[in-house]
């Protein structure tokens, strides 16, 4: 080639074209393996929007068998990598130390793990009326399993590869994995949505309200066969895998945030300098140079919320009209909350206007992920919120309900964006240590020692009069000086403590819309403004991905406290 015959005089001309030709063709097999994901999720949109409709000839067994088979390829094309990278030395020849996270794995096995409870139970739940069943409808969470527990596994030990072998197939094999996760998410986001809706239908209809009523077409054989649960043991196994379907949707969403960023990282080159460079600390010990404040009201509010939803659930379950009275004291609890949690990101943002800390402005997938994952999560709390306002001033009536409802609409859109912004300037600021002249990161001064005795206290990491534990003459100015500095500055201390506090606050805010508090329905304010259909509509679709939103700015927020 022409650029090997001109070589500069200190470049290695045999590898700069290998290197070239590799990035020029890196966004072709990108495209190529979008242009499949694409496909693949359009036909699963297609055939799990179409099963959710009792009058659409697509049933739940077209759906399962889909699902069934995606999982299938994807787990075969799992093994075929981790074959394929023991085998070849040299297929992983660099780690990407931002990737995978170890509280993120953590969180992904903690999710895998009840999400393999769940497969459990919806198998009992189908084999209480086999007779009557497909077999499909065994056979899918069987696979679900095996697919949890080698997808678990390969993320585990894989999350941080930088793949150089088979690039095309590894990113379309990444893709496709990626794309089974997200139809996993949208087939239990969609039956979540139709159970609620006759739910609310049963509600009434002068029926009993059966939170956990499932559709007899979905519970029923693909020809519309009659399948009763009558037995205790199919009713528990029928409430509990219900209970349990959080999780699996968040496991879904775990897998592929780490999933998009390893498809980022095939074929990337890193420098040798910032190879195995992360912010992941040797010891992670929670609760750990922190004021104890904000942890111990968090746990308060933690605890006072999780009061507060089981008060919700039982009024609302209740017959009597306890309803309203419910309605106020979640709306109460959720502003109280809010608003605390506003004034804590306002004050980290003000923390963040002294730090001298520089900017970490290296190139990392996966914060650039979060960053947008946290942006456009929040994109549907938004508009549940401003299409409550705009209910709650355009219609009537106007009495202490709406009110609440109104305050909760505004304080969500300010707590998500100042929220927000306290987790982005905080995952782009540099390690403790980095100071704006120097960007490589530092650890504090602290430890042993060589130090000039007499220029001692012109370090630049320590403070003023540091702490001499004890010091040994090596010459006639220099020692052997232990230095204790001070572990962590004010500002550190501050920003643990609204991290810890926001994360405890995010997790109860994921509790009580993932395991059903629905006040959106139980209010009929928005009900009798836009009709049930339009408001369940966009209910249904938003509401997903601001629950999606409160685990991934847990994951963030435990981020935030391990760099602060």
């Amino acid at each position: 080639m022409s650029e090997e015959s001109t070589p500069g005089p200190k470049e290695s001309p045999p590898a700069q074209p290998r290197a070239g030709s590799r990035e020029v063709w890196k966004k072709g097999g990108r495209l190529l393996s979008v242009l499949l994901a694409v496909n693949v999720l359009l036909l699963a949109c297609t055939l799990i929007s179409g099963g959710a409709f009792n009058k659409v000839a697509v049933y739940d067994t077209d759906v399962f068998a889909l699902l069934t088979t995606m999982m299938l390829l994807a787990s075969l094309w799992i093994l075929f990598y981790l074959l394929r990278t023991v085998r070849c030395p040299n297929a992983v020849p660099y780690r990407d130390a931002h990737a995978g996270p170890i509280w993120l794995r953590g969180g992904l096995v903690l999710f895998g793990i009840c999400t393999l409870v769940m497969d459990v139970f919806k198998t009992g739940y189908y084999s209480s009326f086999f007779e009557c069943q497909s077999a499909i409808k065994i056979l899918h969470p069987l696979t679900q399993a095996v697919f949890v527990i080698v997808q678990t596994y390969f993320l585990w030990v894989s999350s941080k590869d930088c793949i150089h072998v088979h690039l095309d197939l590894t990113r379309c094999g990444l893709m496709f994995t990626l794309t089974t996760n997200l139809a996993i998410w949208m087939a239990a986001v969609v039956d979540e949505s139709v159970h609620q809706t006759h739910s609310y239908d049963s509600s009434h209809s002068n029926t009993s309200h059966l939170r956990l009523a499932l559709d007899p077409e979905r519970a029923g054989s693909s020809v519309g066969g009659d399948c009763s649960c009558n037995t205790a043991i199919c009713q528990i196994f029928q409430q509990g895998y219900f209970y349990l379907y959080p999780f699996n949707i968040e496991y879904s969403l775990f897998a592929s945030t780490m999933l998009y960023v390893m498809w980022k990282n095939v074929g990337r080159l890193l420098a040798s300098s910032t190879h195995g460079h992360g912010h992941t600390p040797s010891r992670v010990s929670l609760f750990r140079e922190t004021l104890f404040a904000g942890p111990i009201l968090g746990l308060m509010l933690f605890v006072v919320g999780l009061a507060v939803f089981i008060i919700y659930e039982v009024q609302v379950s209740a017959e009597g009209g306890r309803l309203q009275q419910a309605l106020v004291i979640y709306y109460s609890f959720n502003i109280i909350c809010l608003g605390l949690m506003t004034l804590v990101s306002l004050s980290g943002s003000v923390i963040y206007r002294f730090d001298r800390r520089a900017m970490d402005h290296h190139k990392n997938p996966t914060r650039t992920l979060d960053v947008a994952l946290l942006m456009g999560a929040a994109l549907g709390q938004y508009a549940i919120s401003y299409y409550s306002i705009v209910a709650v001033v355009v219609g009537t009536p106007r009495d202490l309900l709406g009110a609440l409802n109104l305050a909760h609409a505004l304080l969500m859109i300010a707590q998500h964006t100042f929220q927000n912004v306290f987790i982005i300037e905080s995952l782009h600021r540099g390690p403790p240590g980095a100071e704006p002249h120097d960007t490589t990161p530092k650890e504090p001064c602290h430890g042993l020692t060589f130090a000039n005795l007499d220029a001692l206290h012109t370090l630049p990491g320590c403070p003023p009069t540091p702490r001499l534990v004890g010091t040994n003459p090596v010459g006639p100015h220099e020692a052997v000086a232990i230095i204790l500095a001070p572990r962590g500055h004010w500002r550190r201390r501050c920003l643990k403590d609204i991290s810890l506090f926001l994360l405890l606050c995010n997790v109860i805010l994921w509790i009580m819309p993932a395991f059903g508090a629905r006040p959106h329905f139980s209010n009929t304010v928005e009900v009798d403004f836009y009709g049930y259909s339009l408001w369940a509509a966009i209910v249904n679709i938003c509401l997903p991905f601001g629950i999606f939103y409160r685990m991934h700015a847990v994951s963030s927020l435990l981020e935030v406290y391990v760099l602060s």
